[in-house]
């Protein structure tokens, strides 16, 4: 796909990039925002679809993992 898999008829180019995701009992992991492959660490071109990675965003999926772990543990937060 490379980097004119990017642009769309007419637009601007679409931004790639890695999706942080952090849990609480493993590794964080860094999903592509086109493709959704996930990967241990933030690489500069998506190794599945080959694109060219911007900035990456955070998602704080771990404050989830906590309230369930919470609900089932029935302690309050």
């Amino acid at each position: 796909m490379g980097l004119f898999g990017l642009f769309k008829k007419g637009k601007e180019p679409v931004a790639v990039q890695w999706i942080q995701k952090t849990h609480l009992f493993k590794a964080d992991e860094y999903i592509c925002s086109r493709c959704g492959a996930a990967y241990s660490k933030p690489y500069k071109v998506c190794p599945d679809c080959q694109s060219v990675m911007g900035r990456s965003k955070y998602d704080p999926s771990w404050a989830d993992e906590a309230e369930g772990l919470s609900a089932l543990l029935d302690e309050d937060w």
